[in-house]
């Protein structure tokens, strides 16, 4: 029945959620430009991401816990419904002009607690709704939109910005919520079935934790990728300041930087979609880092004439970021069992992310003394080591088998006590 109907069920939903991703980017660039005209610091800048970061990394597992005892379609339409009644409230504040910096804070916070838990539960369902050969190809998908979404929103915002006043930006992104509230009213979403009495929460907290502890490749994958986005996220936090000071371009460079990794992002989507990765999908995934690594080590070591080359770095960063991370979301939508993918997609975010506010606080003082360019060296030379190390590690080249496949080991405590 999957096989010949989940396109009919799966897309309306998608599609929906595209939108929203969409309207949401608007509202983003919107808000992060009135924080730069309002206040003019970098601080406040730095501060509104990492109060965007935080929800995910300290109540990811908490919700994800949550998203898989709860049913995941009613999670999704109050999770959307929550961020647009917040986007709402935060348009009337704009109307009547009391709009102050923590507003946006608070908002940025209470937006990302709904997205904690609503993409939890629409990556959760996904490997439910769509057959475990197509994963790899939707990722892709995925990815490609990502890449739309990269080049259409900085001069989409800008020129609605010219239209409209904040307020209008915050109501589209309110009627793209709704738009994809509407098909999960109406679509039905299959739930992972559940064999006997429901465990008391913690105990099932406690047992997403030991899930991801006994999967080594995961595990070993998790650690590798917190190291990662350490040093990556702090490289290209600090791109503007590679552009300005390195190259000795301005606002125009930078964006045909930014636009160039869209379009790569958009092909390495494309490119995915249709070829599907190889059939073991974390070789797919080591290829792209490797690539990505090459890129990334380039964009640290070009010469500050060579600008065009670093144009043409993003872009292949951009491609092999889409290879890279497209299968490792397929691997566990198509390994983790379906009642426990709600806590290992939030764990493994937040295990993965947990770095990255260390990493972007000790950016500046680093640059400062070695340059800016060091962080795209280490960031480069890392995803190589990496990329190449993974190979070799039997744990992690059998992670598509699943957890059952390894010996388990114990925590250092007792599940809690119901």
């Amino acid at each position: 029945m999957l096989e010949r109907n989940w396109k009919v069920r799966f897309f309306p939903i998608w599609v929906g959620q595209q939108f929203s991703l969409f309207g949401s980017a608007i509202a983003q660039f919107a808000l992060v430009w009135w924080l730069t005209q309002k206040t003019g610091s970098a601080t406040v800048l730095a501060t509104a991401s990492l109060v965007a970061m935080l929800p995910q990394i300290v109540l990811g597992p908490f919700a994800g816990a949550l998203v898989d005892r709860w049913n995941r379609k009613r999670v999704m339409i109050i999770a959307d419904s929550f961020i647009a009644l917040v986007s709402f409230a935060l348009a009337l504040l704009f109307w009547a002009g009391k709009t102050e910096v923590w507003h946006i804070f608070l908002v940025k916070i209470l937006r990302a607690l709904g997205g904690a838990f609503h993409w939890t539960a629409w990556a959760a369902s996904i490997s439910l709704m769509v057959p475990k050969e197509h994963l790899t190809r939707i990722s892709g998908l995925n990815q490609t939109l990502q890449g739309v979404r990269n080049i259409l929103t900085p001069p989409l915002a800008a020129f609605l910005l010219y239209l409209l006043p904040i307020s209008g930006i915050l109501m589209i992104d309110v009627l793209t919520a709704f738009l994809a509230v509407a098909p999960l009213l109406v679509v039905f979403v299959p739930q992972p079935k559940m064999e006997g009495k429901r465990p008391p929460y913690l105990r099932e907290l406690h047992e997403g934790f030991r899930y991801v502890w006994n999967w080594h490749g995961l595990f070993y994958l998790l650690l590798g990728a917190t190291l990662l986005n350490a040093l990556l996220n702090p490289a290209f936090t600090l791109l503007p300041l590679l552009v300005s000071k390195h190259f000795g371009k301005g606002a125009l460079e930078l964006g045909t930087l930014q636009a160039a990794f869209g379009f790569g992002v958009i092909g390495g989507g494309l490119i995915l979609s249709i070829w599907g990765g190889f059939k073991r999908r974390i070789y797919t995934s080591f290829l792209g880092m490797l690539g990505m690594g090459i890129g990334v080590l380039f964009l640290g070591l070009v010469p500050g004439w060579l600008f065009w080359g670093a144009v043409g770095a993003m872009a292949f960063i951009g491609i092999m970021s889409s290879i890279t991370n497209g299968p490792l979301v397929a691997i566990l939508q198509a390994a983790v069992a379906p009642e426990m993918q709600g806590r290992v997609f939030s764990i493994s975010d937040t295990l993965a992310g947990g770095a990255s506010p260390l990493g972007l606080a000790i950016a500046g003082p680093v640059a400062d003394l070695w340059g800016i360019q060091v962080w795209f060296i280490l960031g480069g030379i890392s995803l190589l080591l990496m990329g190449a190390a993974g190979f070799f590690i039997p744990a992690v080249i059998r992670i598509e088998e699943g957890p059952k496949t390894e010996p388990s080991r114990d925590l250092s405590s007792p599940p809690p006590p119901g």
